[in-house]
């Protein structure tokens, strides 16, 4: 018998059993079994939905997925602020630290040097992260 179908028999009659012994149970027991398999959380911590609220700034720095589209203007803005910053800082400074000076979430900020280099206000030195940015003479 070839391998392909000896699993797929034991796989169909494993499953089969699996079904059986669910469809045999009581609802007490199915509800039980279902509690004892959920991780518990200490004694004296209230459970996630009592947890602190979330603070609207917390949120959105942790909402995943795309950023607003933003407009010309708002990106020509925060590269003037990164022009400015990385300015008078003598061997320039690295992505996160610009990020971090300027509050900005790690998403935003690869397409404002982006174009900060396109426009030559900015220039690059170094590779991944050891990059370095300065503004352009």
């Amino acid at each position: 018998m070839p391998l392909r179908s000896t699993l797929d028999s034991l796989a169909s009659s494993f499953a089969n059993a699996v079904v059986d012994a669910i469809r045999g149970a009581s609802l007490a027991e199915l509800v039980r079994e279902s509690a004892t398999g959920v991780a518990r959380r200490g004694p004296g911590r209230p459970p996630k939905s009592m947890a602190e609220p979330v603070t609207p700034a917390a949120a959105r720095a942790r909402k995943p997925g795309r950023l607003p589209r933003r407009s010309a203007e708002q990106i020509a803005k925060v590269l003037d602020q990164v022009v400015a910053l990385v300015k008078g800082k003598k061997e320039g400074l690295r992505a996160e630290q610009i990020r971090a000076a300027l509050k900005m979430e790690s998403k935003e900020l690869p397409r404002i040097l982006k174009e900060g280099l396109a426009k030559k206000k900015l220039k690059s030195k170094g590779q991944k992260r050891a990059t370095t940015y300065s503004a352009a003479a």
